[in-house]
C-alpha cells in the first residue's frame, strides 16, 4: 500500500514538472522607466505563444483597472547567443510568437512606453503574463476546423506532436549534459595543470631553500 501511494506521488510530481515546464502563467509589477527580463529554457525548433494583458493602478478607487489603449508593451527575446530573435511594440493587450532555432535559455523582456503617457507618470503596471512551450501553444480546435479532422486523427496528432516535443526535450538534456560534461572535463583538466605547476613551484622552492642553506653554511665555514 505504501509502495502504491509513493509511485503515485512520483507519478503526480513528474506531471506537474511537465505542466509547468510547458506552460508558465504569472503577473508582475511595472513601474514607469523598468523593464522586466524572464529566463526560459527552451529545445531548438520550438514554438513559443506569450499571451498578455495589462492593468494600470487607480488611485482614486485604490485597485488595478483594464489599462487603456494608448499604453503599450514592448517585447524583445534574445536566444542564448545574445541575438534578438523578436524585438516589435505592442498595445496593451496582446500576444507574441516566435521560434527557438537554439537550444538553451532564452531571455524574455518586457517593459511599457509609458514614458509617452503622462496618465501613468510615477504609476505602477500589473502585467499578466502566459507562456506557453511546444504543442501547448497550439491551437487544436482551430487545426481541427481548418483541416476538417475527425476526432480520432485530432488525437492522433496531438500525440505525435507530443511524441515530437518529448523527442525536442530528450535532445535538449543530451545537449546540455554534453556541455556539462565539457565544463567538468575542462575545469578537471585546469585542476590537474594547476597541481602540477604548484608541485613544480615547491620542488622549486625546496632546492634552492637547500642551495642557500648549504651556501650560507659554507659561508660561516659551518660545513
Amino acid at each position: 500500500m505504501v509502495s502504491v501511494r509513493m509511485r503515485s506521488c512520483v507519478s503526480s510530481v513528474l506531471l506537474l514538472n511537465v505542466f509547468y515546464s510547458v506552460v508558465s502563467s504569472l503577473y508582475f509589477h511595472i513601474g514607469e522607466t523598468e523593464k522586466k527580463c524572464f529566463i526560459e529554457e527552451i529545445p531548438d525548433e520550438t514554438m513559443i505563444i506569450g499571451n498578455y494583458r495589462t492593468q494600470l493602478y487607480d488611485k482614486q478607487r485604490e485597485e488595478y483597472m483594464p489599462a487603456t489603449q494608448g499604453l503599450g508593451m514592448f517585447v524583445e527575446v534574445k536566444d542564448p547567443d545574445d541575438k534578438v530573435i523578436l524585438s516589435r511594440q505592442y498595445g496593451s493587450e496582446g500576444r507574441f510568437t516566435f521560434t527557438s532555432h537554439t537550444p538553451g535559455e532564452h531571455q524574455i523582456c518586457l517593459h511599457s512606453n509609458s514614458s509617452k503617457f503622462a496618465l501613468f507618470a510615477g504609476g505602477m503596471l500589473r502585467v499578466h503574463l502566459d507562456i506557453q512551450v511546444g504543442e501547448h501553444a497550439n491551437n487544436y480546435a482551430e487545426i481541427a476546423a481548418k483541416d476538417k479532422l475527425t476526432e480520432l486523427q485530432l488525437r492522433v496528432r496531438q500525440l505525435v506532436e507530443q511524441v515530437d516535443q518529448i523527442q525536442k526535450e530528450q535532445n535538449y538534456q543530451r545537449y546540455r549534459e554534453e556541455r556539462f560534461r565539457q565544463t567538468s572535463e575542462s575545469t578537471n583538466q585546469r585542476v590537474l595543470w594547476w597541481s602540477i605547476v604548484q608541485t613544480l613551484i615547491l620542488v622549486a622552492i625546496g632546492i634552492w631553500q637547500m642551495r642557500h642553506l648549504k651556501s650560507f653554511f659554507e659561508a660561516k665555514k659551518l660545513v
